[in-house]
């Protein structure tokens, strides 16, 4: 097994589904001749012609409107969309069509399509570069949601995203894109969505992040662990459907629970889950759950990108607050 880039993994899983399935098909802006804006879909225009990676305009809403069309007619696409904060002049499509049809045809048709984007802050771009709102999709019945934190597991998933039944949006840390290794396994494999993963067992404290947060709940573990706390750290890799059952027993064991995830605090993914667990493990809890995120406010520019994301630092503290009850 050679290691991989995430971005490598993203690619490798994308070539080999296309040469599996004929059906399955790729477009969005710069796609094609230029392989992506950070050169996920390189190569597959060579490998697979113009008509199955396919340049589109610089119109979101008609990336996922011909998307619907395709996958309503037997074909499997997948969909890039640049940047996140560049979806929401197709998120009418995704919210009203994508999402719904196969209730609105009562199951004559299914949507067996992803769609793809990078999110996050950490590269240091303008705020439509650096979005995080996953909640939105999350809180849309009819989608599913993933966020991989690793190269292994953004393989596994895109394989089982793009052959799931139902549709996907598929949400890309872009900091971790090039920022580790891991080894790859050559062969098509899958990562089953919906099921979180428990990195580090631990008997004290869960602490619960997916994508970009996940090697930084990873690195306040170690931190943490060197003064005796024994932190559990679960990355979801799922948000929707999310394994409640996994965070919930791991609640059970420890009592203490931290969420992190570098999105709006207000309404967000970690709100969701602090009540779910409130509602299942409130007489397990020996201390208040506690969020580390970011500001409800507009993503900053880049000189102040550091202050408004969660870090490693602020992970720390928040573990030592829920410790001290």
């Amino acid at each position: 097994m050679a290691r991989k880039t995430m971005i490598k993994a993203i690619n490798e899983a994308l070539h080999q589904k296309m040469n599996e399935d004929k059906t399955v098909v790729v477009l969005g802006e710069d796609v094609a001749i230029d392989g992506g804006v950070f050169r996920a879909t390189e190569g597959l225009v060579e490998k697979f012609g113009e008509d199955r990676v396919i340049d589109t305009p610089l119109a979101e809403s008609s990336i996922i409107g011909a998307s619907i069309g395709m996958a309503m007619n037997g074909l499997k696409p997948v969909a890039e969309i640049q940047f996140m904060g560049f979806v929401f002049q197709g998120f009418d499509q995704i919210v009203d069509h994508v999402a719904r049809m196969r209730h609105r045809s009562q199951g004559k048709y299914n949507m067996q399509m992803v769609v793809r984007m990078p999110y996050g802050a950490g590269v240091r771009a303008l705020e439509h570069h650096s979005e995080s709102t996953e909640a939105l999709f999350a809180h849309t019945s009819g989608l599913k949601v993933v966020i991989p934190s690793n190269p292994v597991d953004a393989k596994g998933l895109l394989i089982s995203a793009i052959e799931d039944p139902d549709p996907v949006i598929f949400l890309e840390p872009k900091r971790l894109y090039r920022l580790t290794k891991k080894e790859l396994p050559d062969e098509l494999y899958r990562t089953p969505i919906g099921k979180a993963e428990i990195i580090k067992s631990g008997k004290d404290i869960t602490v619960v992040a997916y994508g970009a947060m996940v090697p930084i709940i990873e690195e306040a573990a170690e931190h943490v662990g060197k003064e005796g706390v024994d932190a559990e750290v679960i990355d979801l890799r799922t948000i929707s459907p999310w394994d409640m059952e996994t965070v919930s027993r791991s609640v059970e064991k420890t009592g203490r629970l931290v969420i992190v995830h570098e999105a709006a605090r207000s309404f967000g993914v970690g709100a969701e889950i602090a009540a779910t667990i409130g509602e299942r493990n409130l007489l397990h809890l020996l201390a208040p759950i506690s969020r580390v995120t970011g500001y409800d406010i507009v993503p900053p520019l880049a000189k102040l990108e550091n202050v408004n994301y969660p870090n490693s630092e602020k992970v720390v503290r928040a573990i030592h607050q829920t410790m001290e009850f």
